[in-house]
């Protein structure tokens, strides 16, 4: 395999340099698409990992009501709370009382008609106390809803003992419709993206090979004076690299100025969703930036010289 990499740095770079500044049109043209294909790569990574975390957040919302009985004794409710507590799936189980429960409907169902509906009952409170159940991983879920509505100590204690079953509730078809969705999501941006590199990849290496092919004389001639392909090669695998350097940081900038603008406005308007993306992220999908950049860079300069060095 041919090394890509310049037999000779300090000359590659000198050359490199030169050439750019003797045909900044040309190198602009490659700056420009290489800035152009990385940003729309960039705007669907961050994209991506924005959806993720969107996902995260909802599916982190499926919890488990296990309605209780109001006979129920108080100590065998905080007996089971924390029996249920310790089991390796659950993250958390917090006890819901029938006042908590009425409170949260008020205010869940702000319309006109469940106000008039809660005035209707005259005081009296038909909602049950209930134990909700937040599992460490959402896709256990449904386990653990199953293992609650098995467990004879929870029949005992249930708001329906005669069927256990309706006394847990999770929304299955919901929860079930929504990993469909979710994992479609997930799928759908991670081939979007590798098809975003694969044609970022043949645009960057169409516009590398027209930049040499203008200079076929020049490699023509040296190839006549006996300079080894690596010598050749050098210059061009130096200005791909440069010209990709360039392309990546003004995609950051670019990226960087977008993003600060847009997610206040996101933020705003739609304030029942987070839309924040860690440092850590955004410097994670910077970097592979910079990376995909100088690779398709290198890659493309050296894929684009092949035939004029081929003996």
């Amino acid at each position: 395999m041919v090394s890509m990499m310049p037999s000779n740095l300090g000359y590659s770079l000198r050359e490199a340099g030169a050439h750019i500044r003797r045909n900044w049109s040309t190198c602009i043209g490659a700056v420009v698409t290489i800035f152009l294909s990385l940003f729309v790569i960039g705007v669907f990574a961050l994209g991506s990992n924005l959806v993720n975390n969107l996902v995260g957040s909802v599916e982190d919302r499926v919890m488990i009501q296990a309605f209780l009985n109001d006979g129920a004794d108080k100590a065998a409710v905080e007996t089971y709370r924390a029996k249920v507590a310790g089991w390796d799936e659950v993250e958390s189980v917090v006890y819901k009382s029938k006042e908590e429960a009425l409170q949260e409907y008020r205010e869940t169902m702000s319309n006109r008609n469940a106000e008039d509906a809660v005035d209707a009952l005259d005081g009296q409170n038909p909602v049950p106390a209930s134990l909700v159940i937040k599992t460490k991983e959402p896709r256990a879920v449904e386990g653990v809803a199953n293992k609650i509505i098995g467990d004879k100590e929870f029949a005992a204690i249930a708001d329906d003992a005669d069927n256990v079953t309706s006394s847990v509730k999770y929304g299955k078809e919901t929860v079930d419709r929504l990993f469909s969705v979710t994992n479609y999501i997930r799928i759908g941006a991670a081939v979007l993206i590798i098809l975003l590199v694969f044609v970022a990849f043949v645009f960057i290496n169409n516009t590398i090979r027209l930049a040499i092919s203008a200079r076929r004389r020049e490699i023509g001639i040296m190839r006549l004076v006996g300079a080894s392909n690596s010598f050749i090669r050098g210059p061009f695998v130096a200005e791909g690299a440069i010209e990709a350097i360039l392309g990546a940081i003004l995609a950051i900038i670019a990226l960087q100025v977008s993003w600060s603008m847009l997610q206040p406005r996101l933020a705003e308007s739609l304030q029942f969703l987070s839309f924040e993306l860690s440092g850590g992220v955004t410097i994670r999908v910077y970097i592979s930036l910079v990376v995909a950049g100088v690779a398709i860079g290198l890659f493309g300069s050296a894929i684009a010289m092949r035939r004029y060095l081929k003996v």
